[in-house]
């Protein structure tokens, strides 16, 4: 977390600015000189016996002095009133991470601290809004409280990032409303906060976690339970395990049966290429394609990493952009991360070919090398399905696809029931049939991917990460590698 940002309020010179009431207050006072010429003539001075013809106007102008002094006296109560919240001492505070992450919801806190001379039991209204910056989507930061003295207020919204680097929030603008509530104490507080936006750092923190817990426990026998090729311990036969890892020896020492519990083997090289062309520009449910994979990416080497694995990480496009050679340790993902979170998509084609070939002169060992892009077709994705081939027999390919949920949407959109105008008929069935079209290329596609030994794993954009993480630990269990 963050170190808060704070501001002490005093510091700059409040405004005064009068509310609703303080204006409904002073246009009653308009009803007195109304009142007034309703006066009986016995209420009016006499001048020589003829009061209405010698003052026609006198009810008007004592109506117009009572107004005046009525709301000279409602001024001089809001100046009261807003001197009375001067007495109040605020502190606010902006806490938030340092570093976001993109596509998800980020809790940011404005903490308020109330301190001040008055009685306990007196109420201030508290009205604050928070200046977010503009490319930053999510809740409204505006909060309106009732507060006591000697009290603290924390203040909870969230803001949704659609792309990553540098944002800086500029301030807030506070108002201060005591209990008569005639006027506004408003300050402007430049409360500046810096923040870079990362890839998903809140999705490699719960993976984290579940990494470590599988490490232990009950997760830790399913784990043993996928299988694997190195021997890890004994442990008790559980009901379900596998007679042909009992160890009849161990046993017969021990009195109670026992079992080899195997983990998948470790020290492997995993590479992961990341397509950052023209494909992986297009935006899918609120991020582009790019970012997907750049979480996703991330995800797998932070898994690789955890199980021991060797990881390297190359971003390409027309040539390969950036090469983090394979290393082990939990360092390395903060090298990676540190290194990649500022590529961007580029409008350029992907060069496959010439990629695969920087990676087989770059690295000879067997590896598992998985490639992030996306397929169209077999014509539009030729150039892939060549560069995966040629991978074999040396790496083991993987080919990860970031798949648009829309298209499925409107490829197995039901018939709507209402009648639709001729046109728009026409229109929904084209584009029906444009999506089921694209599908069908794509899975064709995919075909001729797994027929020449290449791996496949077509998921959702948004969905990535878990179920490529979910592919490799099963890769790794099976023993593929």
């Amino acid at each position: 977390m963050k170190a808060p940002a704070s501001y002490q309020f005093g510091r700059h010179r409040p405004r005064w600015v009068p509310t609703v009431r303080f204006y409904g207050l002073l246009l009653l006072g308009g009803v007195l000189p109304v009142l007034t010429n309703f006066l009986p003539s016995e209420l009016w001075p006499i001048a020589d016996g003829k009061p209405q013809a010698t003052l026609p106007y006198w009810p008007l102008g004592l109506g117009l002095v009572l107004m005046g002094l009525y709301d000279l006296v409602i001024f001089g109560m809001s100046l009261w009133d807003y001197s009375r919240i001067g007495r109040w001492q605020l502190t606010l505070d902006r806490v938030c991470e340092s570093r976001l992450s993109i596509g998800r919801q980020n809790p940011i806190r404005l903490r308020l601290h109330i301190r001040g001379e008055v009685p306990l039991s007196e109420q201030i209204w508290v009205e604050l809004y928070d200046y977010v910056p503009a490319e930053l989507t999510g809740e409204t930061p505006s909060f309106a409280v009732a507060a006591l003295v000697h009290s603290s207020l924390e203040l909870l919204y969230h803001v949704f990032p659609p792309r990553r680097g540098a944002f800086q929030w500029p301030g807030c603008d506070v108002r201060l409303r005591s209990s008569w509530g005639l006027a506004w104490r408003r300050w402007f507080a430049p409360l500046v906060t810096e923040v870079e936006v990362y890839p998903d750092l809140m999705a490699l923190r719960s993976l984290s976690i579940r990494l470590s817990l599988e490490s232990s426990g009950s997760l830790r026998r399913r784990r043993y339970a996928l299988g694997g090729t190195e021997f890890a311990e004994l442990r008790e036969y559980h009901l379900g395990d596998d007679l042909r890892l009992m160890d009849w020896k161990a046993s017969a020492r021990r009195g109670w049966p026992l079992v080899r519990a195997m983990e998948p083997e470790r020290d492997q090289p995993l590479i992961i290429l990341l397509d950052r062309g023209r494909l992986m520009t297009a935006t899918v449910a609120g991020l582009k394609r790019f970012d997907w994979g750049l979480n996703a990416a991330l995800a797998l080497a932070l898994t690789g990493l955890r199980r021991g694995d060797k990881v390297g990480l190359g971003i390409f496009d027309q040539q390969l952009h950036t090469w983090i050679a394979p290393q082990g340790g939990d360092s390395h993902l903060g090298r990676m991360l540190t290194q990649v979170y500022r590529c961007e998509p580029v409008f350029e084609e992907s060069d496959y070919v010439g990629t695969v070939s920087a990676i087989l002169g770059h690295y000879t060992r067997r590896a598992l090398v998985v490639v992030l892009t996306e397929v169209i077709d077999e014509v539009a994705s030729q150039e892939l399905l060549t560069a995966m081939a040629r991978l074999t027999p040396r790496f083991l390919p993987f080919c990860v696809a970031l798949r648009d949920r829309h298209i499925e949407t409107l490829a197995h959109r039901p018939l709507m029931p209402q009648p639709l105008a001729p046109v728009d008929q026409v229109a929904t069935l084209y584009e029906q049939a444009v999506a089921l079209d694209l599908l069908h290329q794509r899975q064709r596609a995919f075909a001729h991917l797994e027929q020449k030994g290449v791996l496949v794993l077509d998921a959702p954009a948004d969905q990535v990460s878990e179920q490529l993480v979910d592919r490799y630990l099963l890769l790794k269990a099976r023993g593929q590698l």
